[in-house]
């Protein structure tokens, strides 16, 4: 208890240096805006692009929350890795560890707010695409009127833009169509557009009830997307606290062998081999399962 007694103060002896070298500065901002330095310096393209998007949205966390957050990291990797190893350096070692997974966390956080976003995006452009045609039976000038109407936000509403004058250019729409569904691999769009290709090459006295069948799928499926989300969410936390549970299972085995004979245990590499093991599981097991939850949002 005493090492993370001596943990702890250390970690506030390095908050109030910072903050005496930054001028009274908040220190939480000073150590986003170095972070952010770096971001920017290495961070794919792709994701700034999605980054941005999160920011624009207002999920973007705060510069208290990302304290919070490193904290709680740093907290977590001190206390679980002590009780592992009653060992100081073995402490901080996980410390840096635990707070280096941040960045990654932050990204698979990202990408799923940016893949809701587009998928909300989606639903909206299909969803009075359909309503315009059923009104103007053309679908060049049913794109117009979702573009016009401000219904859409980008990157969704630039690529309907550019289908618009790719059409206008080619004087088809098949290149449109293809551009789309090359850009958004969503079955409701490839088999909207299907079903607008069709009409507008072999023509159909009586689109309505096609047209209508398609928006009902859509309604279809977006409930079924919002219903899968809430239960991955609800599972998400069950999975967090299963996870946590794992950590301190080593406080079962030394309820169970007394902590001096635990202590006396960890004299043996093998034992400190088999311990490192453990963590190293349970963080990839952790760490896959934010992986899932993350990237496969449930939008097909």
């Amino acid at each position: 208890m005493n090492g993370i007694m001596f943990l702890l103060i250390g970690f506030i002896i390095i908050f109030v240096v910072v903050y005496r070298k930054n001028n009274g500065e908040n220190v939480y901002k000073y150590i986003v805006k170095q972070t952010s330095i770096i971001y920017e310096k290495y961070a794919p393209y792709s994701f700034k692009v999605v980054r941005d998007k999160v920011k624009e949205l207002g999920q973007e966390y705060t510069p208290r929350q990302h304290t919070f957050q490193v904290i709680i990291f740093a907290a977590s990797g001190a206390v679980i890795s002590y009780l592992y190893f009653y060992n100081l350096i073995i402490s901080v070692f996980y410390v840096f560890a635990a707070v280096a997974v941040i960045p990654y966390l932050t990204y698979l956080r990202c990408k799923r707010i940016y893949s809701e976003f587009i998928f909300e995006q989606i639903q909206v452009y299909t969803t009075n695409a359909i309503m315009e045609f059923a009104t103007t039976q053309s679908f060049v000038k049913s794109l117009e009127g979702v573009y016009e109407s401000g219904v859409l936000e980008d990157p969704v509403k630039s690529d309907v833009k550019t289908m618009i004058d790719m059409a206008y250019e080619n004087g088809t729409i098949n290149e449109s169509l293809q551009y789309m569904n090359t850009k958004y691999d969503y079955y409701i769009i490839k088999n909207m557009h299907q079903l607008f290709l069709q009409i507008t090459n072999e023509g159909s006295k009586d689109a309505s009830e096609s047209l209508e069948n398609m928006s009902q799928d859509i309604d279809m499926l977006v409930e079924n997307v919002y219903r899968d989300r809430m239960d991955r969410t609800n599972f998400h936390k069950k999975f967090l606290q299963f996870g946590i549970i794992l950590y301190l299972m080593v406080m079962l085995v030394q309820v169970l062998l007394g902590i001096d004979s635990y202590i006396k245990m960890l004299e043996n590499i093998l034992v400190q081999l088999l311990l490192h093991a453990i963590i190293l599981v349970n963080s990839y097991f952790l760490l896959s399962g934010e992986k899932y939850y993350n990237e496969n949002v449930g939008a097909e």
